[in-house]
C-alpha cells in the first residue's frame, strides 16, 4: 500500500526555480466505486468528489494564471477544444471519473468567469448556457472493439497477460503464501457469510476482490457484519492484496505480465511527442482515466520499485501520475527541443501529505530527463503498435484481424508499422462507404421489387374496377371513388 507520507520521505520536492511548462498529461485512477463482487460497479458520489477535488488542484497547478507550473498559451477559464485532449475506455467507472475531473478542470463560467458564460444577442437580450455556463469537455470514449483501447486498458483481451498471472500463480510464492494465510481468511468468514456460500472460498487466490468488497462495506454500509473487521485485519488484507496484485502486473523477468504498461508508455510519449512537434504545441494537457493494474504495472516497467518499495502497493482511489515538458526559465520564447526536459510525477489519492511528488524514472536516479533521454526510454520499453501488440498478446480482438492476411501471417503493421488514428478513421470510412453502397444497391432492389408488385396489384385493381363499374372500392375503412 503506498501511503502518502512514505512518497514524501521516498519522493524529491519539484523544483521552485524559475520555467515554463509546455505540456502535460495526466492519468488519473478512478474514485470510490461499489464493490466487484456484486458486479456491475458504478462510481459512489463520494468517489466523483474525490476525483473532482483532484482535478481542481490540477486547474490551480496548471491553468491558473498565479501557479508558478500554468502550461503556457493554455486558456485559464474558457475550454479550447484544440488544448485538451481526454479520453477512457468505454465503461460506466472510467468515464464517468474523467468527466468528474474535467469538470473541475473547466467548471462552469457562470462560477469562474461570468462574463464569458452569456452572449448578447441582436436584440439586446443576453442568453447564458444552460447549468450557469456549463462547459461540455470533449471526452473521447473508446470502444473495447477498437485499437485505441490499448493505450489505456491493454491488459484486456490479452491472453499472453492471462498466461504470464498463470505463471505467477504456479510460483513457490504465491503457493506458500496461499497456504500460509489460509486461516486468516477464513478467520474472516462469520464477517462475510452472506457474502461468500463457504469459507473456502475466503483465500489469497481472492486477495484484491476480497478486500475491496470489505473495503467498500465499511465506507458505505454501517449496518454491516463487516463493521467488526479492525483496521489491522484491513491493514493485512490490503497488503496481501498489494502483494497478489503487483506480482500479477509485473516481473523483471516475464516481460508479458506488463504489457499494459508498454503500450501506455508509448501513448505517453505519442501525445507529449504531439505537443512538442505541433506548430501550436496543442494538445497543452492530456488527461487519460484508467485502472490500478496499468498504474501497478508502470511503477515495475519505469523502475520506481527502486526508488521505494511502496511503490509496489496499490495506488489509493483517485491517485494520479503526470508527465510534464518544460524548459528551464520563464520567459515567452517559443519551446526549445534541445533545451526540453521531462519530469514524472505521482500523487497518492486525495487525502494528507504534500500532493505530487517528482519521482526519478528508469533507475536513473534524476527527477528530471532531457527529452531525448526521455524518448529514448521510452521507446525502449514501450509497444507503439497495435499491430506489436496483437502479437505480443496472440490476441484474438476483432481488431487484430487488421494485422493479419488471410493465412494468418504479420502485415506490415504487425512488424511494428504504427497505425495513427487518421489511418483507422481512414479505415473506417472506406469500410463505412463500402457497406453504405451495399444497403443503397438492397434498398434499390427492395424498392424495384415493391415497385413492380405494386405496379402489377394496381393492374389487377384496375381491370376489377373496370369490371365492377361505378361501385366504389373501400379501403381501410375509407371509401375511395
Amino acid at each position: 500500500m503506498i501511503h502518502t507520507s512514505s512518497l514524501a520521505l521516498a519522493g524529491l520536492a519539484a523544483t521552485a526555480v524559475a520555467e515554463t511548462i509546455h505540456g502535460a498529461l495526466v492519468f488519473t485512477r478512478h474514485g470510490d466505486r461499489t464493490a466487484k463482487h456484486f458486479g456491475n460497479w458504478v462510481l459512489t458520489p463520494l468517489g466523483a468528489q474525490q476525483v473532482f477535488q483532484v482535478g481542481t488542484d490540477y486547474r490551480s497547478r496548471y491553468l491558473s494564471s498565479s501557479s508558478p507550473q500554468r502550461i503556457r498559451g493554455i486558456s485559464e477559464f474558457e475550454y479550447v477544444p484544440a488544448q485538451v485532449w481526454a479520453s477512457a475506455p468505454d465503461s460506466p467507472v472510467l468515464l464517468t471519473t474523467a468527466n468528474s475531473f474535467l469538470q473541475a478542470l473547466y467548471p462552469p463560467l457562470g462560477d469562474i468567469k461570468p462574463l464569458l458564460s452569456a452572449q448578447d444577442l441582436a436584440n439586446g437580450s443576453s442568453v447564458e448556457s444552460p447549468l450557469a455556463g456549463y462547459q461540455y469537455v470533449t471526452l473521447h470514449g473508446v470502444s473495447e472493439d477498437s485499437p485505441e483501447t490499448i493505450w489505456i486498458k491493454g491488459d484486456d483481451e490479452c491472453p499472453a497477460i492471462k498466461a504470464a498471472s498463470a505463471d505467477f500463480k504456479a510460483s513457490t510464492e504465491y503457493q506458500d503464501r496461499l497456504a500460509s494465510t489460509r486461516d486468516f481468511y477464513q478467520s474472516l468468514y462469520p464477517l462475510v457469510s452472506d457474502l461468500y456460500p463457504s469459507a473456502e472460498d475466503l483465500s489469497y487466490d481472492s486477495a484484491y476482490e476480497i478486500f475491496d468488497v470489505i473495503n467498500v462495506m465499511k465506507i458505505h454500509n454501517a449496518s454491516s457484519p463487516i463493521q467488526d473487521v479492525t483496521d489491522d485485519q484491513l491493514l493485512q488484507l490490503r497488503t496481501l492484496a498489494d502483494s497478489a496484485e503487483f506480482g500479477l502486473n509485473f516481473n523483471t523477468s516475464q516481460a508479458a505480465r506488463s504489457i499494459h504498461a508498454q503500450t501506455f508508455a508509448a501513448s505517453v510519449l505519442r501525445h507529449l511527442n504531439q505537443t512538442v512537434t505541433s506548430a501550436d504545441r496543442n494538445p497543452k494537457l492530456t488527461v487519460l482515466a484508467g485502472s490500478y493494474d496499468t498504474f501497478l504495472a508502470f511503477f515495475g516497467l519505469a523502475q520506481l520499485t527502486d526508488v521505494s518499495p511502496e511503490f509496489y502497493g496499490l495506488p489509493d482511489y483517485a491517485s494520479t501520475m503526470a508527465f510534464e515538458i518544460f524548459t528551464p526559465g520563464d520567459d515567452d520564447s517559443d519551446l526549445d527541443v534541445s533545451a526540453l526536459q521531462v519530469r514524472y510525477l505521482f500523487r497518492n489519492g486525495t487525502e494528507g501529505g504534500s500532493g505530487l511528488r517528482t519521482f526519478p524514472l528508469f533507475g536513473t536516479g534524476k527527477t528530471t530527463l532531457p527529452w531525448s533521454d526521455f524518448v529514448d526510454a521510452m521507446q525502449r520499453v514501450g509497444v507503439s503498435s497495435a499491430g506489436e501488440w496483437c502479437r505480443l498478446c496472440q490476441s484474438e480482438a476483432v481488431f487484430c484481424a487488421a494485422y493479419t492476411d488471410d493465412n494468418g501471417a504479420a502485415t506490415a503493421a504487425d512488424a511494428g508499422e504504427t497505425v495513427e488514428r487518421g489511418s483507422w478513421i481512414a479505415v473506417l470510412v472506406v469500410m463505412a462507404v463500402a457497406i453504405a453502397g451495399n444497403l443503397v444497391w438492397a434498398v434499390m432492389w427492395l424498392v424495384r421489387g415493391r415497385r413492380v408488385k405494386e405496379e402489377r396489384k394496381a393492374a389487377a385493381v384496375a381491370a376489377k374496377v373496370g369490371s365492377l363499374g361505378s361501385e366504389s372500392i373501400k379501403s381501410y375503412g375509407k371509401e375511395s371513388v
